[in-house]
């Protein structure tokens, strides 16, 4: 009698931005001559979950960017925006990168062009109800950045102190140490941030 073997399902093929984020983060880490256990010792993240990320076996997290970023010495949206195609002046609506961490329900679309020369960016940020994500530090330190909510309450904590944002409200700020961002209302939270690196 034969013993048939029941074939494993195949995983499902990575999301392509996954991928190319991941293909970015192998060559940044290639560029600086690193091993994953240079990069786990200076990013404070695990070997397994930077091998998982540059392999695209699991979509990076936005707590995980920001160490890679503060890591590397760029923002988000410049990491982001390096895995994109060419850039152009104008970048519609339709064609503006959006990455979802699934995982702490936030939601955020570059919605300047990417170019890596400029120093400001907008980015368009989504918080769903009783989202809360917590950054251990800046991607960039000294980074500067403006707040500005558009539809429900966004509670914004930097240097200790929690600033309470309503619709029409701006925060500035300087990134020096820790910052949270908390959806403050029962529905979601959507604001702008504009970023300036030092």
């Amino acid at each position: 009698m034969k013993h048939e073997e029941s074939a494993a399902p195949h995983p499902a093929a990575p999301d392509p931005v996954d991928a190319r984020l991941g293909s970015r983060l192998a060559e940044l880490r290639a560029e600086h001559g690193w091993s994953l256990g240079e990069l786990a010792e200076r990013s404070g993240v695990s070997r397994s979950t930077l091998s998982r990320a540059e392999r695209a076996e699991t979509s990076p997290t936005a707590a995980l960017l920001n160490r890679l970023c503060n890591v590397y010495g760029r923002t988000m949206s410049q990491l982001l925006s390096e895995v994109e195609a060419e850039p152009a002046p104008v970048l519609r609506a339709a064609e503006q990168q959006v990455w979802e961490d699934r995982a702490s329900g936030f939601v955020r679309r570059s919605v300047s062009p990417p170019h890596g020369g400029l120093r400001g960016e907008l980015v368009e940020g989504r918080l769903s109800a009783g989202a809360d994500i917590a950054y251990d530090r800046p991607p960039v330190p000294g980074l500067e950045q403006h707040i500005w909510v558009l539809d429900g309450s966004l509670a914004v904590t930097a240097e200790g102190a929690e600033q309470l944002l309503d619709v029409g409200d701006c925060l500035r700020l300087r990134v020096w140490g820790p910052t949270r961002f908390r959806c403050a209302g029962p529905g979601e939270t959507r604001y702008v941030l504009a970023v300036v690196r030092p």
